[in-house]
């Protein structure tokens, strides 16, 4: 010890397990500031007393409290004054947890599609039952091409994350029945993110029903075949297309840099 007392700022930020550097941005900003500076050395020492407080500004920040409101309490706190602040906190800190546990839900769903196609066969044609689901939808501008699709994905994105609705990590488009029957694979109506139900607009329900998919894998100007495969594999199967074509990126830029790995699933709902 320095002197009889006091900690030096070494010696506090051994004992408070904390950086000297936090502990000189503490008195820059006027949150925690020495008890006495040295005149001749600029060495800073701190009473015992202070430890109090120290521990106080930790705990709260492990909570939490940004340095700001941390600063505004302690200038006079009472019991009533934390009372309302703990149970503000407790309000934040729960609506953090169920944040993190949808964000935890939204990576395993990711998980289990990139596992499911892990071991598939990926060529393979098959029909399926799905369940009711929802998309938050964005209209592909002409000329309907990548550029056009990706500027949509952005858009639903940019809308998703500005007002905090419940998307999976996951995008997609839906190309027109009509145009795929014409040849073209890639152009687009609109593009989309999976979302739970939710009651804003630009919201497209996807109804339960029988659909029959496969999966393209590669980049996404060469699915002229990997839809040419599905037509077929329906005449043969003898069901009738009743819908637009809704394709799913199970492996994209999100997860690969390599487009030859990219894997998309198309999907139609048949009668």
């Amino acid at each position: 010890m320095a002197m009889k007392g006091y900690f030096s700022i070494g010696e506090l930020a051994t004992v408070q397990n904390i950086s000297r550097q936090t502990l000189i941005f503490y008195d820059q900003i006027g949150l925690f500031k020495p008890a006495y500076v040295d005149a001749a050395t600029g060495y800073r020492y701190y009473s015992i007393k202070q430890l109090d407080l120290l521990d106080t500004i930790c705990i709260m920040k492990k909570i939490g409290f940004s340095l700001k409101e941390i600063k505004a309490y302690i200038q006079n706190y009472t019991l009533a004054d934390s009372l309302s602040l703990l149970t503000k906190q407790k309000e934040i800190i729960a609506q953090k947890i169920n944040e993190l546990k949808l964000l935890k839900s939204r990576i395993e769903n990711r998980l289990y599609e990139l596992e499911k196609i892990k071991d598939s066969d990926l060529k393979e044609v098959q029909i399926q039952e799905v369940k009711e689901r929802y998309l938050l939808i964005e209209e592909v501008k002409a000329p309907y091409d990548l550029d056009a699709i990706s500027i949509a994905t952005k858009k639903c994105f940019t809308k998703a994350f500005r007002e905090d609705l419940p998307i999976y990590i996951q995008s997609g488009a839906i190309v027109p029945l009509k145009r795929i029957l014409d040849g073209d694979y890639i152009s687009a109506s609109m593009a989309f993110l999976p979302i739970e139900k939710t009651e804003i607009k630009d919201v497209k329900k996807m109804p339960e029903g029988r659909c029959i998919y496969t999966y393209h894998e590669g980049d996404y100007l060469s699915i002229a075949s990997s839809y040419q495969r599905l037509l077929k594999a329906a005449k043969t199967k003898g069901v009738k297309i009743i819908s637009d074509s809704y394709e799913f990126a199970i492996n994209d830029y999100l997860s690969t840099g390599d487009e030859r790995e990219y894997v998309t699933k198309i999907m139609f709902y048949v009668e």
